[in-house]
């Protein structure tokens, strides 16, 4: 029987739920608004294995998070599955008294290979960035010249090996925002929901400029005028994007709009980097070295007490901040490292 220790919360009463795990630093995509290859070029010095966490590290860490109330662990990266054996961390995730839902963020060029033993190992979800469905555009922003069809390749293995399936596309305005109708289009009546992300100033190399966001309001109109939508439920507390059911009861869309349309008020997630600090904010400019501390040969009950007092000291509110003109040159930490 797992031990109960009672639900902690922030400063501003929010609960902590879901636990998000950057298991590796690289990438085999170089997306220009994540990891542009004029940064992440041929001798950029990524983390060595020995300074990524273990497995038993991650699982460990995992546990005690569950008895602090989190019940969902989102697995990224950089590209997770090119973290070796990424299954059997999976595995012992899926083992854990507590946790609900493990859920994995992907580019999907593995997944032909990987996703049934994924599937097998105890993963119920995916979520597939896919940023354009026509070649040139996809080419152009991966910054490897990589199609689409191996993407689409990846989200059919997945369905067929018996995932859940969401797609995401990040929108930035002069990329791909041709590609917002296009998107919908071919993804209507697929078993996958399209969710379009608003250009985010995550990390410190994107560009991020405010006149380059393509807001959920002009995502959903695009949308609106040749397949009409209307909103609908949340599925549950906290989720991130809008919902839109088509108004001819075939399919929806959601939009994670945290530029235009802020959802601090209910953000329950903290992330692990990839190098083993937490952090409790996707914006967050510094984290906290759990590594050092695992390392250092600490209790459980220690591991506990500190992850206790991160939460309930945690205030951030980024993007609401962001819309009050603050943190304008902010230094954050990379996506690279914390994932999405």
């Amino acid at each position: 029987m797992m031990e109960q220790i009672t639900p902690v919360k922030d400063f501003h009463g929010r609960l902590l739920k879901d636990l998000r795990i950057s298991v590796i630093d690289k990438c085999n995509f170089r997306c220009t608004y994540c990891m542009p290859k004029e940064i992440f070029g041929h001798d950029y010095a990524f983390l060595p294995e020995s300074e990524l966490l273990s497995f038993d590290e991650i699982v460990r860490l995992a546990e005690q998070f569950a008895k602090l109330g989190v019940t969902k662990i989102r697995i990224t990266g950089g590209e997770p599955l090119l973290r070796k054996n990424l299954h059997e961390l999976i595995k012992k995730l899926n083992q854990i008294e507590g946790i609900s839902d493990i859920a994995l963020t992907t580019n999907a060029i593995m997944l032909p290979k990987q996703a049934k033993k994924l599937r097998e190992a105890g993963l119920q979800r995916v979520n597939i960035s896919l940023d354009a469905i026509e070649d040139d555009v996809f080419k152009l922003i991966n910054g490897r010249g990589v199609g689409v069809q191996p993407v689409l390749r990846g989200i059919q293995a997945a369905i067929d090996a018996g995932l859940k399936v969401k797609l995401n596309m990040v929108v930035k305005k002069g990329m791909n925002e041709s590609q917002i109708l296009p998107m919908a289009r071919y993804f209507k009546e697929k078993p996958i929901i399209l969710r379009f992300i608003e250009f985010m100033d995550v990390g410190n190399h994107n560009g991020w400029d405010m006149k380059n966001v393509v807001s959920k309001q002009k995502i959903i109109d695009t949308i609106h005028k040749e397949m009409p939508l209307e909103a609908a439920e949340a599925n549950y507390y906290g989720e991130v994007a809008s919902r839109f059911r088509y108004v001819d009861g075939v399919g929806e869309v959601g939009v994670i709009s945290s530029v235009t349309d802020s959802f601090c008020a209910s953000c329950t997630r903290i992330r692990l980097s990839a190098d083993g600090k937490l952090y409790t904010c996707l914006f967050a400019s510094s984290g906290f070295d759990i590594k050092k501390l695992l390392r250092e040969g600490c209790s459980n009950d220690q591991l506990i007490t500190n992850l206790m007092k991160l939460w309930a000291r945690r205030k951030d509110r980024y993007s609401d901040e962001r819309a009050e003109g603050k943190h304008n040159n902010r230094k954050k930490i990379e996506m690279s490292y914390i994932g999405g």
